[in-house]
């Protein structure tokens, strides 16, 4: 006689991890979870100890204004991300919901590195104003993405989703954390400073790139069951990444980049050149079949590769 009995009721006990076969670890979502599992950090090992006395005014203000907008961003994010989740588990993709609660957790895991490195410093002010002053900030961060990811909690059709991924993971979290990350970057590889800040972005821009390659995996799974929707795709990033690239400009004109040589007009470039490359990925969805997308590491291969590239940054 069997241990395991057969339930009566209408299906809304059984649990996705104890279904007959189990997960289904080859599933893309599931690949990216064990993935972070396996280059997990803890912010509190690194150490920030020679950054305080490593910069001088210039430096100062610019690694100021930099951290507050990451900080500023991550902490926004963590918010995010529950749209999504209850979208994924109203439509029962349970290896989406696993990935989105590592990735809500990473969100707020940067927070925590970047409180770390502003304490350690002594930056201690309030630095709201940094980030509330940028009028770009208001309009994409504070109006915009609020409207896009409400409407996902009424209508969760494909239109919505796609419209809610972009703004979300593309724009705002793909272009402006891109730059923070790369202006830091410059920063401390140029001037041989700060070591613990450099160690944390580079943590951090490899948890980004995972969070990117799920939302290209979203939008492409969406794609191949609506060809139609890449219309949709475009005209949404037409519509907000003009804004994102004059938030981005506002904030290194803020930060007095310029003055540590600092080519912000080159940083936006190579940003509209990661999104390209990931717009490319996701547009390929259109002549591929969703069982195949499921599958498919293509999203995860790009982001390997702008890691690629972003590492010239961090080694010279």
């Amino acid at each position: 006689m069997s241990i395991v009995e057969e339930s009566d009721t209408d299906g809304h006990d059984r649990f996705s991890s104890l279904r007959l076969g189990g997960l289904d670890w080859d599933r893309f979502p599931l690949r990216l979870f064990m993935v972070g599992n396996a280059r997990f950090w803890d912010p509190q090992a690194i150490d920030y100890s020679a950054d305080a006395a490593d910069w001088a005014d210039a430096e100062r203000r610019a690694a100021t204004h930099l951290i507050a907008r990451s900080c500023a961003d991550e902490e926004a994010a963590i918010g995010t991300v529950r749209p999504f989740h209850a979208t994924m588990t109203a439509e029962g993709r349970f290896g989406d919901e696993m990935y989105l609660s590592q990735l809500s957790f990473e969100k707020a895991k940067h927070t925590e590195g970047l409180r770390l490195w502003m304490d350690s410093v002594g930056l201690t002010e309030d630095l709201n104003p940094l980030v509330t002053t940028n009028p770009h900030q208001r309009r994409l961060v504070g109006e915009e993405l609020p409207t896009t990811l409400d409407a996902m909690l009424a209508d969760r059709s494909p239109e919505t989703q796609i419209r809610a991924l972009v703004t979300t993971f593309l724009v705002v979290q793909g272009a402006l954390a891109v730059t923070g990350h790369l202006s830091r970057q410059y920063m401390c590889m140029t001037f041989g400073i700060m070591p613990g800040m450099r160690s944390l972005s580079r943590f951090i821009a490899d948890d980004e790139r995972r969070h990117q390659a799920w939302a290209a995996f979203s939008c492409r799974r969406l794609l191949a069951a609506d060809p139609a929707l890449w219309s949709v795709i475009g005209d949404e990033m037409n519509s907000r990444m003009p804004t994102a690239l004059d938030l981005v400009g506002w904030t290194c004109a803020q930060a007095e980049m310029a003055a540590l040589h600092f080519d912000a007009a080159a940083a936006v470039r190579y940003t509209a050149d990661c999104a390209q490359r990931r717009l490319e990925v996701i547009g390929a969805a259109r002549d591929d079949r969703p069982d195949h997308i499921e599958y498919d590491p293509s999203p995860l291969m790009v982001e390997d590769s702008i890691g690629e590239d972003d590492n010239t940054f961090f080694d010279g």
